[in-house]
C-alpha cells in the first residue's frame, strides 16, 4: 500500500483552502514545511495529513484490522470500532434535550430530533412524500418500484424494509415484547399495544364525521362508515346478497356451509350463529326476558309457540 500512496501523493499549492474530511472545522493554513508536502492530491480527493490518505486507501483495499472481541465484525477504523462496542455495551451516551430518549449513536441522535423539529430534508422524486431519514426514503421509493428485496426465511412472503421483515418474523417466533403494563398481556407488534391500551384509558381517538360516535380502532370507524355510505364490499359467492361487514358475510355463509362453530358450555348443542347460541342458553339460566304486554306471561323467545 505504500508504493500506492508513495504514488498518489504530489505536493499542491499551500494557497488553496478546503476542510479536513477528518476534521470539517480545521482549515489548511500551513506554516511549516513539513505539513505542506503532506497535503497531498489522491485521484482527485485531497488529504491534508498522511495519515487520512492512509486511512481513505482502506476503503479501496477492503482492509479492516480492527476486530470485536464479543462478535465476528471487523472495521477498517478504530472510530467505527469503539462505536461498534456500544451494542454489546448498552451504552447510550448521545441524548436528546427534548426527551428522554438516549441514542448508541450521535447519526441516531440527528435522525430522532427531526421528529421534534419536523424537519424531512429528504424528499421523494416520484411525488410529494418528504422524509426524515433516508432509510425511510429508499423504503418509500420501493413503493413505486414495488420491489420487495426482503424475504422471510419462513414463508414466501416478502417486504419492502428490513424493518418489516423483523416485524413480520415474530409472527412465526411467537415473540411478544410490547407488554401492558396494566394487566400484563404482551403483543407482537407496538401498534397492538398502543391500540389495547385505550381499552384501560378508554380513548376513542377515531370519530366519525358524520355522527357523534366514536372508535378506539380506524378500522372500526371505516366500517362503520359504511352504514352511512350504504357501501357493500363484501359480496357471497354463492348468491348476490352483499354485506357491510366481513362478518356478516362469514354469518352468511354458514347457510351454504352448515358450519357451527359456537358450542354450549352446558351441552353439546353448537350453533351457526351467536344469536342461536344466547337464545339456547335461556333454556339453561331460566331466562325469560320477553313478556306480553296483554297478561303477565313471560317467554324465552321473542317469537314463541
Amino acid at each position: 500500500m505504500s508504493d500506492t500512496i508513495n504514488k498518489a501523493t504530489q505536493p499542491i499549492s499551500t494557497t488553496h483552502e478546503e476542510t479536513d474530511p477528518q476534521n470539517r472545522d480545521q482549515r489548511k493554513n500551513f506554516n511549516y514545511l513539513s505539513l505542506r508536502k503532506t497535503h497531498i492530491r489522491h485521484k482527485g480527493e485531497k488529504f491534508s495529513y498522511l495519515s487520512g490518505l492512509k486511512r481513505h486507501m482502506k476503503t479501496h483495499t477492503g482492509e479492516k484490522p480492527f476486530s470485536c472481541k464479543e462478535c465476528d465484525k471487523s472495521f477498517s477504523f478504530l472510530p467505527d470500532l469503539k462505536a461498534h462496542m456500544r451494542t454489546h455495551t448498552g451504552e447510550k451516551p448521545f441524548s436528546c434535550k427534548e426527551c428522554d430518549k438516549s441514542f448508541s449513536y450521535l447519526s441516531a441522535l440527528k435522525t430522532h430530533i427531526r421528529i421534534h423539529t419536523g424537519e424531512k430534508p429528504f424528499p421523494c422524486t416520484k411525488c410529494k412524500k418528504t422524509f426524515n431519514q433516508t432509510s425511510s426514503l429508499k423504503s418509500h421509493m420501493r413503493t413505486h418500484t414495488n420491489e420487495k428485496p426482503f424475504s422471510c426465511k419462513h414463508c414466501d412472503k416478502c417486504f419492502r424494509s428490513v424493518f418489516s421483515v423483523k416485524t413480520h418474523m415474530r409472527t412465526h417466533t411467537g415473540d411478544k415484547p410490547f407488554s401492558c403494563i396494566e394487566c400484563g398481556k404482551s403483543f407482537c407488534f407496538n401498534s397492538f399495544l398502543k391500540t389495547h391500551m385505550r381499552t384501560h384509558t378508554g380513548e376513542k381517538p377515531f370519530c366519525c364525521k358524520e355522527c357523534d360516535k366514536c372508535f378506539r380502532h380506524v378500522s372500526h370507524l371505516k366500517a362503520h362508515m359504511r352504514t352511512h355510505t350504504g357501501e357493500k364490499p363484501f359480496s357471497c359467492e354463492e348468491c348476490d346478497t352483499r354485506f357491510r361487514f366481513l362478518s356478516g358475510l362469514k354469518s352468511h355463509t354458514r347457510n351454504y356451509t352448515g358450519e357451527k362453530i359456537l358450542s354450549c358450555l352446558e351441552c353439546d348443542k353448537s350453533f351457526s350463529y351467536s344469536t342461536c347460541l344466547k337464545s339456547h342458553m335461556r333454556t339453561h339460566r331460566g331466562d325469560r326476558p320477553f313478556s306480553c304486554k296483554q297478561c303477565d306471561k313471560c317467554f324465552r323467545h321473542h317469537t314463541a309457540d
